[in-house]
């Protein structure tokens, strides 16, 4: 297995659940030093790697590093406890799967529990909701439980690690967006790998807190105040059973990034963008968003006095589960396409869409 591969296995089986980020965030860190000249966090812990610091023209590459969990919300005086979200945790897949509850001093291992078939109703039994399902970590009594070191506010992450399908794709949980980070990490090495020098200043930043409104992007946006902003995120692969076509377009894992019209996207940025994958002859394909995007670009686009910005998307299957599936190819895509556009990238380019 290649270094960056290695890291890639490493950084998406770190537990970073929004809010608590700092562990993935000092992987992320430790990975990208050596091709950086300067790095900061911020209060925090978004993470920023600098290119050319002195430049005047400032141009950011961003991820977001949270991933979705829960909350412990409350806990029965037999030992259950009880969830809410942190971001957007789906309640449907959560019957018999396995958490880590993260308390101050280690890691605990329990599971989501679910009464057994046989003693269901049929066609009226209760389907899972934040009501009902709840987690088991081996204890009767909640004395037993707050003993562990579980308390209110601990949160809990499920355990389901990065695997590789058929030579093709990974699947793991937190591909959402903790790939973003790699292949962000990944144009850095490509620029130190080629010596290219910039003409610009470079940010690459990896942001908290995205999935609970943008938080971390906002908050460094305003730190930054980027000239021009490109995001990366995930979007769905709607070629998969039960997906809307006619209400989510069509994009497909293996076929490209997806590149997102909007009015948060910055139309000259967007085709000067498209105008880099013609000329490298990189596949990608088109969506459209309705008012935003849902993404870090939308916080970056509306900071300061407006920043240019676009969003290329990695198709997913099946996001916000532990099988978040996503074409390698579409990866390296992504990262060739990221590098190409900075190595062609000319500071003086106007961006107003009227002078």
């Amino acid at each position: 297995m290649q270094e960056n591969e290695k890291f890639l296995y490493k950084y998406l089986n770190n537990a970073s659940p929004t809010g608590f980020e700092a562990s993935g965030q000092q992987l992320w860190l430790d990975y990208i030093k050596p091709f950086v000249d300067q790095h900061f966090t911020d209060s925090y812990g978004t993470a920023v790697g600098v290119l050319n610091p002195d430049a005047p023209f400032k141009v950011v590459i961003e991820a977001h590093a949270d991933e979705i969990s829960w909350f412990v919300n409350y806990i029965t005086p037999e030992g259950y406890i009880y969830v809410r979200r942190n971001g957007g945790s789906d309640h449907m897949i959560a019957p018999s799967m396995r958490v880590n509850i993260h308390t101050d001093e280690k890691v605990i291992p329990g599971v989501f529990g679910w009464p057994a078939i046989h003693v269901r109703k049929g066609d009226k039994e209760d389907k899972p909701s934040l009501e009902n399902i709840f987690i088991d970590v081996g204890a009767r009594s909640k004395e037993e439980v707050e003993k562990m070191g579980i308390h209110v506010g601990c949160v809990a992450t499920f355990q389901d690690e990065l695997i590789d399908l058929n030579g093709n794709f990974f699947a793991g949980r937190a591909l959402d967006n903790r790939v973003g980070g790699y292949m962000i990490a990944q144009v850095l090495k490509k620029l130190h790998d080629s010596g290219k020098k910039l003409p610009f200043a470079l940010y690459v930043v990896n942001a908290v807190q995205e999935e609970i409104g943008l938080r971390g992007a906002q908050m460094i946006a305003a730190k930054i105040k980027p000239n021009v902003a490109v995001i990366t995120d995930v979007c769905h692969d709607t070629t998969a059973p039960m997906y809307n076509k006619v209400t989510s377009g069509e994009q497909v894992a293996g076929s490209g990034p997806v590149l997102t019209y909007g009015a948060s996207v910055h139309k000259k940025l967007l085709d000067m963008i498209i105008g880099v994958a013609n000329k490298r002859e990189i596949p990608f394909q088109r969506a459209a968003a309705s008012r935003g995007t849902g993404t870090d670009t939308d916080a970056f686009a509306y900071s300061n006095d407006g920043v240019p910005s676009a969003l290329i998307s990695l198709p997913l299957k099946y996001m916000h589960t532990t099988v978040e599936t996503a074409s390698k190819k579409d990866i390296n895509s992504v990262i060739d396409l990221i590098t190409g556009f900075l190595e062609d990238l000319d500071p003086n380019y106007n961006f107003k869409y009227i002078d």
